[in-house]
């Protein structure tokens, strides 16, 4: 399948009373970091689409209803994909960011991570290696919040 232009990032969370948790993945080497679900676009896929096969590809998850699509939009350097099979021409590629509601305790993750674990907003915001993570997760919060101070 040809890899389109744009990469998805998932965050998965889980409320638990009245603070949510954040699932954190640690990428085996070589790149050894910590960060939530990412992958690329194929074919004609929109970044929904990509983001719900990526999320259940790299974790088990299957929901069908609690995602959210975020304003958070990162840029990643072409040089970051040296084999994909786009034009000259593209220097840079939108990274789009969306959230799930997950209900499952234990995740199932693939072999592309060696470690993941629920994190609150503090940790996870230490750990993660990429800004783009950080403020994906700052924008999910303040969601989070402003649904719970307003009860909608």
């Amino acid at each position: 399948m040809p890899r389109a232009p744009f990469n998805v990032l998932v965050i998965p969370y889980r409320l638990r009373g009245d603070r949510p948790e954040y699932a954190v993945f640690h990428r085996r080497p070589p790149g050894k970091m910590w960060q939530f679900i990412a992958g690329g676009g194929e074919d004609d896929e929109t970044p929904e689409l990509a983001a719900r096969r990526e999320a259940n590809k790299e974790a088990g998850i299957t929901e069908e209803s609690g995602w959210i699509r975020l304003d958070s939009v990162a840029s990643i350097p072409r040089a970051s994909f040296p084999t994909a099979p786009w034009p000259s021409g593209i220097y840079v590629i939108p990274e789009y960011c969306f959230a799930v509601e997950t209900k499952i305790e234990e995740l199932i993750i693939s072999d592309e991570h060696d470690g993941w674990g629920w994190c609150r907003y503090e940790q996870a915001w230490e750990i993660l290696t990429w800004d783009s993570n950080r403020i994906a997760l700052w924008e999910l919060s303040e969601r989070l919040r402003m649904k719970m101070d307003h009860g909608t």
